[in-house]
């Protein structure tokens, strides 16, 4: 059931398993993306933007020059479910894809020797 609210421990749970750079707090999952700039910024508040509306599930964000802070939680379930867990990896997903990172993609992803076309600043590793 999607709208059961999950305890502490699975949240955690998920959090290892999956969402390293998320965290629990006041009721709330979190992740601060951090950016470049405005326009890093912009670019991710449209991303999360676009699945939020997607997933039909909306986040609340707090929005800065060179970070983004996104928070879930089910309102209607009062406290976390699987549908936080679940728009938080699409969002993590598609924040942090590298292409160039993956093997045999024919996508080479922005220069990450320019600073000029660096917009989101990626995490070093999978794990906090």
């Amino acid at each position: 059931m999607t709208d059961q609210v999950l305890t502490e421990q699975e949240i955690q749970q998920h959090f290892s398993e999956s969402l390293p750079h998320w965290f629990y707090e006041d009721g709330w999952i979190r992740r601060k993306y951090k950016t470049n700039s405005w326009k890093g910024t912009l670019m991710v508040v449209n991303t999360v933007g676009h699945l939020a509306e997607a997933a039909w599930h909306h986040p609340d964000l707090t929005v800065s020059y060179a970070f983004v802070v996104v928070k879930l939680c089910t309102h209607s379930a009062k406290g976390i479910t699987m549908k936080d867990i679940e728009l938080a990896r699409k969002i993590e997903e598609v924040v942090q894809w590298q292409p160039q990172l993956q093997a045999g993609s024919a996508l080479e992803g922005t220069p990450q020797d320019d600073l000029r076309f660096s917009y989101v600043k990626h995490d070093a590793s999978k794990s906090a």
